[in-house]
């Protein structure tokens, strides 16, 4: 489902804009998020446990993810939708994910970010998987 030029794009240190369904009167509000893109063409990314996001994906466990170049380059963005599957850290796998991401969008020059790469790893975060249904593309 996703192309060559996608996977470039999604590939690089950029933030997805994550946007789960809204609850009552309130509008879906996107947030960005650090993520990866996974061998089955899967994107994941993690939260904390308690964010209230998991409780709107686990009412309704669809999202969209939008994930744009930076300004000054040309344009072109991915926009996947699909389904989400949550999972706890009981494996370790979300805070495996969280230093790896670490890595991926910071640069341990500067050790202040340890201790928060330590708490993830020690778990209390949860891995937001989306399973890609539709994409759309633009690309410049």
């Amino acid at each position: 489902m996703l192309r060559d030029q996608d996977l470039a794009l999604l590939n690089r240190p950029l933030y997805a804009f994550l946007t789960v369904a809204a609850r009552g009167e309130r509008w879906p509000s996107p947030r960005p998020v650090w993520f990866e893109v996974t061998d089955d063409g899967d994107l994941q990314m993690f939260t904390v446990a308690g964010a209230p996001k998991l409780d709107r994906l686990r009412e309704n466990p669809r999202a969209s993810v939008v994930v744009s170049a930076p300004a000054g380059e040309p344009e072109h963005w991915v926009a996947v939708e699909g389904t989400v599957t949550l999972h706890d850290d009981s494996d370790g796998a979300g805070g495996e994910l969280a230093a790896r991401l670490a890595g991926r969008y910071w640069t341990f020059d500067e050790p202040r970010h340890q201790p928060q790469v330590d708490e993830w790893r020690d778990g209390n975060v949860v891995r937001i998987v989306l399973h890609p249904d539709v994409v759309n593309r633009y690309a410049a």
